[in-house]
This record gives C-alpha cells, sequence and structure tokens, in this order.
C-alpha cells in the first residue's frame, strides 16, 4: 500500500515522515508511534543537551526497534547581541504582564552542534535529518562512513541541487505553507526565508533532482499525500497534524489554541526566534512587531525570550507563546495516536486515488 523508493532508503513501511519540531513537540513516545504504525518518526533534537539527546534515543529504542531519525539544526549559530537592550526593553512589558523578573542581560548562545552529532554516531542513529543548512563535508563523510542515511530540508530548487551534491539521501521540499521555522539555508538572501508554495515547489524539486524528494507544507491528510505523490513527491512530511495527537509534547495551552484556530490566524513573525517562523497570531508577534524594534538575529532573540515563552506556558496563557503551526489548520482533528492519524492518511490516499482514477475512466 503506496510504497515508494522512500520507503526502501529509509527501510519503513509506508512514505510518511514526521517532522523533527524541536522544542518539545516530538517526544520519545511520538517519535516511537509514528515508526511503529509505519512512517518514519522524527525526533527534533536541536535544542536539546547531549546527555538530554542521548537518553531520548534510549528512551526511542526502548519503545521501537524501527528505523526513527534526529532532526538538527545545521546553520551558524553564534551570538548578536547588538541592539539588546531596546529589545529587552519591550519584552520586559511582556514580563510585567506576565508577573515574571525583568530583565536586561545580554543573550547567551550554546552551540551544542558537535557535541549532538557525536551522540548521533555513538548511538548508531539510523537517519539524521537536517534544517537551516547542510551538514558540513567533514560530517557527511562521518555520517555516510557509518551507514547513516541524510535528510536535508530546502525552500528551493537551488538548495535542493546543493543538497543533492553534497551527498544528501533525500530532500524535504518545505514549502511556505509549513508551520514553525522552515530550512531556507541563507535567510540574509531570503529575510523572511524562501516562500515558495508547497505545490508549486514539488513539481520543479522533481524535474531538477535526481534524489527523492519529500513534500512538506501544509499536508495535513491523505488528500494531500496523494496529491504529493501525484506532483512527484515520494512521500510526505507532516509537523503540525500530530501536534494534537495523543503522543505530542505539546502544550496543552497550545493544543487547544491550534484546535481553535483558522487558516486565516497563521502569520509570519521573526519576533520569538529572531528568524521567519509561521504560526498563530497572538498579542507578543502583535505587540513586538508594532514596538518598532527589530528583533535579534536567530537564536540569540531565541534565548531573549525563553523565560517569557515558559512562563506563559506555565500560566497557560497562549498571548505571549509561540504557537506554531501549518497552513492546513482547519484539518486538524483532536484525540487521535499518532497511528489513527496514519492509517486514517493512508485510507484517505488510496481513496483518492481510486476516485480520480475512477473519475478518469
Amino acid at each position: 500500500m503506496l510504497k515508494t523508493e522512500v520507503c526502501e532508503i529509509l527501510q519503513i513501511e509506508y512514505p510518511i515522515i514526521l517532522a523533527g519540531m524541536a522544542g518539545g513537540p516530538t517526544t520519545p513516545e511520538l517519535v516511537a508511534a509514528v515508526s511503529n504504525a509505519g512512517g518514519l518518526g522524527t525526533l527534533g533534537g536541536a535544542y536539546l543537551k547531549p546527555d538530554e539527546l542521548r537518553n531520548a534515543i534510549i528512551s526511542i529504542r526502548q519503545m521501537t526497534d524501527k528505523p526513527f531519525a534526529v532532526n538538527l539544526f545545521s546553520t551558524d549559530l553564534t551570538e548578536s547581541s547588538e541592539g539588546y537592550l531596546k529589545v529587552q526593553e519591550i519584552l520586559n512589558d511582556f514580563r510585567r504582564e506576565l508577573g515574571i523578573p525583568l530583565s536586561m542581560e545580554k543573550p547567551t548562545v550554546e552551540n551544542l552542534f558537535n557535541d549532538q552529532f557525536q551522540v548521533l554516531l555513538d548511538e548508531e542513529v539510523p537517519i539524521i535529518s537536517t534544517a537551516f543548512g547542510l551538514l558540513p563535508l567533514d560530517k557527511m563523510n562521518m555520517a555516510k562512513k557509518s551507514g547513516m542515511k541524510v535528510i536535508a530540508m530546502a525552500t528551493t530548487v537551488q538548495e535542493g541541487l546543493m543538497a543533492q551534491q553534497q551527498g544528501v539521501d533525500i530532500v524535504v521540499a518545505q514549502g511556505s505553507d509549513a508551520g514553525g521555522h522552515r530550512g531556507t539555508f541563507d535567510v540574509e538572501k531570503y529575510p523572511n526565508g524562501a516562500n515558495i508554495g508547497t505545490f508549486s515547489l514539488i513539481p520543479q524539486m522533481k524535474q531538477n533532482l535526481q534524489i527523492p524528494v519529500i513534500a512538506a507544507g501544509g499536508v495535513m491528510n491523505g488528500q494531500g499525500l496523494a496529491a504529493s505523490l501525484m506532483l512527484g513527491a515520494k512521500g510526505v512530511q507532516m509537523g503540525t497534524r500530530f501536534l494534537t495527537s495523543i503522543e505530542s509534547g505539546a502544550h496543552q495551552t497550545y493544543q487547544k489554541a491550534l484546535l481553535n484556530s483558522t487558516e486565516d490566524q497563521i502569520v509570519l513573525t521573526k519576533s520569538f526566534s529572531g528568524r521567519p517562523a509561521k504560526g498563530i497570531q497572538n498579542k507578543f508577534i502583535h505587540d513586538f512587531e508594532n514596538s518598532g524594534k527589530n528583533p535579534l538575529s536567530f537564536p540569540s532573540q531565541n534565548s531573549l525570550t525563553r523565560d517569557i515563552r515558559k512562563a506563559a506556558a506555565s500560566q497557560e496563557n497562549p498571548e505571549y507563546m509561540s504557537l506554531w503551526a501549518g497552513q492546513g489548520i482547519r484539518l486538524l482533528k483532536d484525540g487521535l495516536s499518532a497511528k489513527e492519524i496514519i492509517e486514517e492518511i493512508l485510507g484517505e490516499a488510496v481513496s483518492a486515488i481510486k476516485e480520480l482514477s475512477n473519475s478518469l475512466k
């Protein structure tokens, strides 16, 4: 049922990949559940300290013997503090609203990539996926030597070609419909990310690349999977759809906001992290963007806003949380397990393909 060459490369049953959403949504339970259901579970490991990452990988392995992936940020994570005092001024207004300590401290950034990558090698993780860029050549050689498969997020055909040249096994064509941070390599060239729609990007990627392409961005159901396959993709990567699954680590307040929001409430913002990301409009985004102050670059802005996001979550206040989501948000369902979601998607896709076939007779 719906097997493609991606299934063979990754040794999975169905061409459905869980997006590696960093920050907590992709719990070991969710990763294992997706893999056990025949897809590819992906742990969002970018914010995890090496010991945390290792423990999460061990937990996943205790729950599944199927392949899984770990996603890391492969980009320059140097600190940028110019103008931080002005940013802290507006952030202190938010801290007052939440009743937490004010701060005028400089951002602190910890680059964990090398240590994180070593954990993946040590633990013999079968698949690594990268966001914001490609593995450095030495790391790519190490990954290949270890037998690891490599997936890269790309938001333009040129990025896809760069990934192919580097030796990546599979490219995820990440359209502008996608939620959260997309994988644009150069945000100086594309300050708001490369905003090419998913169903415009897939066929152009397919036409220009020799390696398999996975569709991502706004794909929420089996009809989206079927459409992606028809456009030349060999599978789909889905993030938002799994945020309200039983195994999701997304905060309950976040999940409630997702289920009560619509596609026209999804906005592109740099306010939380300094890097363009799509999520539900709220007071934090509105007030910061109307303050006249520019956010610091990623990940320094992300460091400054961490205490606000954490406090908002603990107070169940969605107005100051980063509520990342894609544009297919109306198609979300509540109370389903990852297994049930995958089964539903597969059933819908088969029905959609049959319906199309019958209509053409």
